[in-house]
């Protein structure tokens, strides 16, 4: 793979996923979501670039784990952060380190994700403590609209509702970059 076909392939796997290690991003602001693991498909665009990935998204409070896969199954990045800092490591075994996933998130797209805030909007919940802009709830309690930190998140859910109020899909937008989350499985987790 050369070093172009890389760096895209890395600009758009670390804009997609890594913040699924939202947890250790420095000054957190909220404390931490429930831990989950997650299986699904993932758009991310800005600046007419786009991306799309598979992904399976581990996220243990205290440590956290992202995989982005080709349609086969191929693991393209995988991303790794705990207290220590964040990895990234290629397809090609090339590793990329920072302090934390949003420094490496900045290092790599140049712009910041919503590293902190993802692990509360997942579950369709906003973050604990943050201003609210605009809230919508649909006919079953859910949330289906969140504005909040500057993203206007749309939330859309299984039909008929299956009872674990768990999000299918999340549509982010901030200006001009957009994520599109579409999950597939909410597994369980089990922590030692």
């Amino acid at each position: 793979m050369n070093f172009r076909a890389w760096r895209a392939l890395a600009t758009g796997a670390v804009a997609l996923l890594c913040a699924g290690c939202a947890a250790f991003t420095a000054g957190e602001r909220a404390p931490s979501a429930a831990p989950f693991d997650v299986l699904g498909r993932v758009l991310a665009s800005h600046d007419g670039r786009a991306f799309s990935a598979n992904f399976r998204w581990r996220y243990a409070v205290a440590d956290s784990e992202v995989w982005l896969m080709s349609p086969v199954g191929q693991t393209l990045a995988h991303i790794a952060a705990d207290a220590g800092g964040a990895t990234l490591t290629a397809a090609d075994r090339q590793e990329y380190r920072a302090l934390s996933v949003e420094s490496l998130t900045r290092q790599a797209l140049g712009w910041p994700l919503p590293l902190t805030q993802l692990q509360h909007w997942i579950h369709g919940q906003a973050v604990p403590g943050d201003v609210i802009a605009a809230v919508a709830r649909d006919a079953h309690g859910r949330l289906s609209l969140l504005e909040q930190d500057g993203w206007s998140i749309r939330y859309a859910y299984p039909d008929p509702p299956d009872g674990k109020q768990q999000p299918r899909r999340l549509d982010m937008k901030q200006g001009a970059q957009r994520i599109l989350m579409v999950i597939d499985e909410w597994r369980p987790l089990s922590l030692p």
